[in-house]
């Protein structure tokens, strides 16, 4: 249904655009998505924020399902809003708590065409990667800002920090650059608390896949290294 919806959409704005009949518009989209199939050697493995995230799940933290908030971002006007303002909107105005409205926003974007799955809104890709830790959010912090216990879990790379506000958020150059991470932190409660990275500036869809392979990889040998109780500051 969500995929129905979203190619309607697309006609349409092509209609609005080149005034083509609805008919003309959808044949060319249609002969578009077959072209791009067909020179997709191999195909793309990433995922979209749907495949991701079930409807059932989105409603469940959020009140309502994927169709849902497309529908409201869409009366809203959100195609010709920016990222930033998308997700503040859904924080402010409908208290959507910050991950959910990432994701929601990241969802949306795909879904209208507005980035690639794994492809930042306008340029380069990023790849994400986010784990909840039995641990106070200092220890999470503390386990991205303190370089002796970062290397324990993250090891032979340089990473370069930018900015580290304690315990809230990490930056930092990632191996010499160009690319960098993006990390969030965000308490549960007093003993639980998640964590949430974003690769940016990536060169492809294929180093966001790998990245996001390492990302998962790396973020569950942090959840065993600090749930195992061998880090405590």
């Amino acid at each position: 249904m969500t995929s129905h919806r979203s190619f309607k959409f697309r006609v349409r704005t092509r209609m609005a655009r080149t005034g083509e009949s609805y008919t003309t518009a959808r044949r060319q989209l249609l002969a578009g998505s077959a072209a791009a199939v067909a020179a997709a050697e191999p195909p793309s493995p990433a995922r979209t924020q749907m495949d991701r995230v079930s409807a059932a799940l989105l409603r469940e933290r959020t009140g309502h399902d994927w169709d849902e908030w497309f529908a409201r971002l869409d009366a809203w006007g959100a195609v010709d809003r920016t990222h930033a303002e998308m997700a503040r909107w859904l924080v402010t105005a409908h208290e959507v708590p910050g991950w959910w409205a990432q994701t929601i926003t990241v969802g949306y974007e795909q879904a209208r065409g507005l980035r690639a799955p794994g492809q930042r809104r306008g340029s380069g890709f990023e790849a994400t990667g986010s784990r909840t830790v039995a641990v106070p959010v200092a220890v999470l912090f503390a386990a991205f800002a303190d370089e002796a216990v970062r290397r324990r879990w993250l090891p032979d790379v340089a990473v370069s920090v930018r900015t580290a506000t304690a315990p809230r958020s990490f930056r930092a150059d990632w191996a010499g650059g160009p690319s960098r991470i993006a990390v969030g932190f965000t308490p549960v409660n007093e003993t639980k608390a998640r964590v949430a990275v974003q690769h940016e500036k990536l060169a492809d869809a294929a180093e966001a896949d790998r990245l996001k392979a390492y990302w998962r990889d790396r973020l569950a040998a942090l959840k065993q290294l600090l749930e195992q109780g061998e880090v405590t500051r």
